[in-house]
């Protein structure tokens, strides 16, 4: 089996020619290729196969082995993987994902992505919330924390403090994702606003741990700020993989722009 070895803002991926040689994957496989220490080493596998509603459909799964409906970061690296291996001469691309077509367009260094239209309705993210949820208070063991909830296709909870280096991320991450309220479980992001158009944000990504980044959870982070006052709609968030920008424009989509870099290449 042949694989590339990308990352988008440190977000690694294991990325398989589905297209040009048919993949067979199941939750195991997956796990035994993510794992670092036995594997090859990986957040998410990035599987591109043929599509007939679109130009190509990328599935995506967990270093868990669990499939996900979307990757920011993940979609960047498919549309430049696609590109530079001559699968297409497109730089304007859709792709059809669990979370439903998604539109990604290669520029010079960075590959910018309309991530579509947040969904914020509490039982269609989903939460067991009512309307929105918006700076709600989430308990847990003898801690609380307030939560800002957005779906860029997969479930978010946006979680805003006053110093990042203090939240103990490792601990607080998994019982948030695995919390009751989250019948599909859900990303964290943790997030310390540095102005009006700039924040730090840590990342405990549902299936898949601590990662150096996370586009979906850029583009959560995005619409939360807006939805509580304390971002505005265009921003640049700074994670431990780098930089993404995203913007909650005038037409109710999020754009997401950032890098995606090739690796390696080998064999499994």
């Amino acid at each position: 089996m042949r694989f590339t070895k990308m990352h988008g803002t440190g977000n690694d991926f294991v990325v398989l020619d589905g297209i040009r040689h048919p993949v067979r994957m199941n939750a195991a496989l997956a796990r035994k290729i993510c794992d670092r220490h036995f594997g090859v080493g990986a957040d998410q596998i990035l599987i591109i196969e043929k599509s007939k509603k679109a130009d190509f459909k990328m599935r995506i799964l967990n270093a868990d082995g669990s499939e996900v409906e979307m990757c920011g970061n993940g979609i960047r690296c498919a549309a430049r993987y696609v590109k530079e291996k001559g699968l297409t001469r497109k730089t304007d691309l859709v792709f059809d994902t669990l979370a439903g077509r998604i539109q990604p367009r290669l520029q010079s260094k960075e590959v910018r992505v309309d991530m579509g239209q947040p969904v914020l309705k509490a039982e269609k993210i989903p939460t067991k919330g009512t309307r929105r949820v918006i700076d709600t208070l989430l308990t847990w063991n003898s801690h609380q924390a307030l939560v800002t909830c957005v779906s860029m296709g997969n479930p978010h909870a946006v979680v805003f403090v006053n110093d990042l280096g203090a939240v103990p991320v490792t601990a607080w991450g998994p019982k948030i994702e695995t919390h009751a309220f989250f019948p599909k479980r859900a990303n964290v992001e943790f997030v310390q606003v540095t102005g009006p158009c700039s924040a730090f944000v840590r990342v405990w990504e549902r299936g898949a741990g601590l990662t150096m980044a996370c586009g979906t959870g850029a583009c959560a982070v995005c619409v939360a700020g807006v939805l509580t006052g304390r971002l505005q709609r265009k921003v640049t968030l700074s994670l431990p993989g780098g930089n993404l920008k995203a913007e909650w424009a005038g037409n109710n989509h999020v754009y997401l722009t950032g890098p995606a870099a090739f690796v390696y290449e080998g064999e499994i």
